[in-house]
């Protein structure tokens, strides 16, 4: 089993996500632009990273 996994997600499924890897004991590592930085999933998550601004171009 693997001990940490990346959620390239948002919404209600990284959410989902998080919840079910921290049953099973697995770290999570949210990525997030600008826009989305007092999300939720951010917020759930063990680590998260930024890449960037709102546009999917720049990020």
């Amino acid at each position: 089993m693997f001990s940490k996994i990346l959620i390239a997600n948002r919404g209600e499924i990284a959410c989902r996500i998080i919840s079910t890897a921290r049953r099973m004991g697995v770290k999570t590592v949210a990525v997030w632009s600008d826009a989305d930085r007092h999300a939720l999933h951010v917020e759930m998550a063990d680590e998260a990273v930024r890449i960037g601004p709102p546009p999917a171009v720049e990020s």
